[in-house]
Formats: C-alpha cells, sequence, structure tokens
C-alpha cells in the first residue's frame, strides 16, 4: 500500500507530500525545514530516494536541495529552469521508478510559471493521482502573474491548456494533489476542499468547465496583489539555498531593545492582538502568531532590516524564527520573552480594542476616522460609506497620505487591523483597533456600500 501524508504548512497555505511504499520515500516541493519530513520517514522506517520540484517557487524558499543533500536522494527539477546547484535534470514524458512499485511520470503543465512540471504517481501500472503544484488546484489553479505583467497572459492560456491536459491524461479516480491552495498567494483564488480527484475537478473547476477566453478574463480580473518578499524567493531558489539554521537567538535586554526600536530597527511582539493592545512596548510592532505571521511581516518589513522578536515564551519565538526561514528571513538579531514589563524601563503604551457596533455608537458623539486595510478587491466588493482606505501593505510607504484625526482601523476580521493599528500607534497616531467581523458591520446599522 502506498501512502501519502501532506506536510501542511498553514501560515503560507501551501502543502508538501511524503510518498513511501514502507520502504523507500520521495518527497514532492519539500518546505525549508526539512526537520519535519525527516521525522515522518523516520516514524516509517523509510530512506528518501528522491525528491521532485514542481517549480521554482515564488512564495516561500525550498528545502529541496538540503533534504536531498541530507539523505543522498536525487533531486529532481526540470531541465529548463536555470538553476546554480546540481540536480537531476527532468523533462516532460520522463518516467522515474522509485523503489519495485512506484513510478513518477513527469508532465509539463506551464501556467503558474514558464516550467512548471506536474508529477503522475502510479503503483504499478495502477493511477494513484498528480502532484500539480501550482498548475490545477482544488476548483481553481495557480495564478498566471507571478512573472510580471509582461507574461500574465501568456500563462493564463497556458494555464487552461495544462488543466486540461491533465484532466484528458489522467483517470477520473486519480487524486489531485496540490501544492498550493490552502491560503497561498500562488492561488489565484482559496480552495474550498481539502481533497479531490480529477472527476471532481472536470465537474467543479471552472478552468475545466468554462471556455477558455471566458475563463482567462474572469481569472485576469480577479487577480490581486501578492507579497512583496516573493521577489525574493525565486532567486533564493535558483542560487539553491542551503539548510536554515534554527538556533536560539541571542537574547536581549530592555535597553537593548530600546536602542534598536530608537535606531529604526523592528521589534516585533509576537503575543496576540488582545494582549497587545492591553500594554506593549512602545515603538514595537504587532504580529502575532495566530495569524498569517510570515506572510504579513515578510510582505511589510523592508528586507533586511534587522528585527528583533518578543514572545511569552522561548517556544514562541522558535514557532517565528521557523516560520521566517521559509520565506527566507534567515538572521534574527535577538529576541526577549517573559512579560512587556519586562521588555521596557518605561511605562507600556495600549490603544482600545472596539466592534463595529460601536463604532456606530461613537460617530453619533464625535468625529473619527474610519481607515480600511484590506486588499483592493475586498474594498471594491464592499466597504464603509466614507471609509479612507489604504491597504495594510501600501500603509508603511503611504504615509502621507495618512488621514488626520482618531483612527478606527478596520480589515475583514481583526488580523491585519492589529499590524496596522501596531504601526500607527508606533508612530505616534491616536488609534482604536476595530477587532471584529467586517461582515458585522453593515447589520451593526453602519452604511456599507459596494
Amino acid at each position: 500500500m502506498i501512502e501519502i501524508v501532506p506536510i501542511d504548512t498553514p501560515s503560507l497555505g501551501d502543502r508538501s507530500y511524503v510518498v513511501h511504499d514502507g520502504q523507500v520515500a520521495l518527497v514532492v516541493d519539500p518546505q525549508r525545514d526539512i526537520d519535519r519530513v525527516l521525522a515522518v520517514t523516520e516514524a516509517a522506517g523509510v530512506r528518501v530516494t528522491h525528491v521532485f520540484e514542481t517549480h521554482i517557487h515564488n512564495d516561500y524558499v525550498t528545502g529541496g536541495l538540503a533534504l536531498a543533500q541530507a539523505t543522498g536522494a536525487a533531486y529532481h527539477v526540470n531541465a529548463d529552469d536555470p538553476v546554480a546547484f546540481d540536480r537531476v535534470p527532468v523533462r516532460d514524458g520522463d518516467e522515474i521508478a522509485v523503489g519495485d512499485r512506484m513510478r513518477v511520470r513527469v508532465i509539463a503543465t506551464p501556467g503558474h510559471t514558464f516550467t512548471h512540471l506536474s508529477y503522475a504517481l502510479s503503483d504499478g501500472d495502477e493511477a494513484v493521482g498528480v502532484f500539480t503544484g501550482g498548475s490545477l488546484l482544488f476548483g481553481t489553479t495557480g495564478r498566471p502573474d507571478l512573472l510580471g505583467p509582461d507574461h500574465t497572459h501568456d500563462l493564463a492560456h497556458h494555464q487552461y491548456a495544462s488543466a486540461h491536459r491533465l484532466a484528458g491524461e489522467l483517470p477520473d479516480a486519480a487524486r489531485v494533489l496540490p501544492t498550493h491552495g490552502f491560503g497561498s498567494f500562488c492561488s489565484a483564488t482559496q480552495a474550498s476542499a481539502d481533497r479531490s480527484t480529477i472527476g471532481l475537478e472536470k465537474v467543479e473547476n471552472p478552468v475545466l468547465t468554462r471556455g477558455e477566453e471566458e475563463w482567462v478574463a474572469d481569472l485576469l480580473e480577479g487577480l490581486d496583489v501578492w507579497p512583496a518578499y516573493y521577489a525574493h524567493m525565486g532567486p533564493a531558489n535558483s542560487a539553491g539555498p542551503g539548510a536554515p539554521d534554527l538556533s536560539s537567538p541571542e537574547p536581549a535586554d530592555a535597553a537593548t531593545l530600546r536602542r534598536r526600536i530608537e535606531a529604526g530597527e523592528w521589534v516585533v511582539d509576537l503575543r496576540n492582538r488582545v494582549a497587545f493592545a492591553a500594554g506593549h512596548v512602545p515603538g514595537t510592532f504587532n504580529a502575532g502568531l495566530d495569524g498569517q505571521f510570515a506572510t504579513y511581516l515578510g510582505w511589510l518589513i523592508p528586507w533586511g532590516t534587522p528585527l528583533t522578536l518578543l514572545g511569552n515564551t522561548a517556544d514562541e519565538v522558535a514557532e517565528a524564527q521557523r516560520e521566517l526561514v521559509r520565506i527566507g528571513i534567515d538572521r534574527l538579531e535577538g529576541a526577549a520573552t517573559g512579560t512587556p514589563q519586562e521588555w521596557t524601563d518605561g511605562e507600556l503604551a495600549s490603544y482600545p480594542r472596539a466592534t463595529f457596533a460601536d463604532l456606530r455608537d461613537v460617530r453619533h458623539h464625535r468625529e473619527v476616522v474610519i481607515l480600511d486595510t484590506r486588499r483592493r478587491l475586498e474594498w471594491e466588493e464592499s466597504h464603509i460609506d466614507g471609509a479612507v482606505h489604504i491597504p495594510l501593505h501600501d500603509l508603511l510607504k503611504r504615509e502621507a497620505d495618512w488621514p488626520a484625526g482618531e483612527l478606527w482601523v478596520h480589515c475583514a476580521g481583526g488580523y491585519r487591523a492589529s499590524i496596522a493599528s501596531s504601526m500607527l500607534a508606533a508612530a505616534g497616531r491616536t488609534v482604536v483597533h476595530v477587532d471584529d467581523q467586517f461582515s458585522n458591520a453593515q447589520g451593526a446599522g453602519l452604511p456599507v456600500v459596494s
């Protein structure tokens, strides 16, 4: 019996796979922290012999090369990808035997990138599934615009053709095993399912049920921004990243933290937004581990800015460090654990949290400014009449556009607004964090328009 073990990375919205027959294993699209893969293979008592990359990833730093070096496995990467390391080059139509039973067929599926590959897995002559990377996802596809606007139109048409090739060449019972679609910005839209087959996708996936021109037009119209750190992932993966250093960062005391904040370095508090609003070190930013921590921190921080982390425990700091190495932030200036009172010699800062009902009430007796930090497509779908729109990812770049007055800051669910509120408060602005679901705004009596 061939076993397929998914390894999820929820904070990035991605999934890797370990596949084994009880003796040997293959791995598809491993994340940077390969100890998770090694723990799975050790528990199963199997040896990794092959590592496959579906594409040069744009949303994380791969662990493929490091895993291959650690295990002696063959590292399979598209022959047409210009990489700076030794690999086993593969091309469309190649077939690779893994152990006595597993067979992997290489299928060219351009669309997410020009050199994207999928891998069809069989147990002897029986089709098992296909590892689709950023090609055919659950109910959607990978986005085609990450290589820039000059290539987006062509890649969108390639993506359509690739999805139809997979649907045409694989049996309906074959499992679809994508890398993206679970919250990753590499996905054109987000998947609503956790598993699927070729047969289900033929019925439910718009790329397989709609005409090409209509599908491409709708796909392109629905694309929004992606995280700024993506620009650094492709070059890092083409260069061949090594294993990460997850050793504990240097401890930082209150005086050190004060100097770093005054020097303009980033000191980031990992606690949840409720705790941060109640009391924090002035000048620190909040990016809680209970949300897409690495995605938003990587999106916002100027690349290369010195970074220090604050957490309740060493385990929290270690978790954040693991998240960060996945996107290539390898070096921390330091860290501090404990309570905010231990992180400063001065007074703590705080700001209030509120609901949309509170916002409705306060507008009756004083003038406040509503700051919407959601992305463009969210704003266009609906927003509070009179609100100012500055997406979170643009907040620091558009400081000149920050409105005057008392700022009531919201997003769709509270997490992004907490990051924005912390940054505005660090700059000396008066903020109220609207920690509520935007779906409650209209029911609270606020004027919501499309």
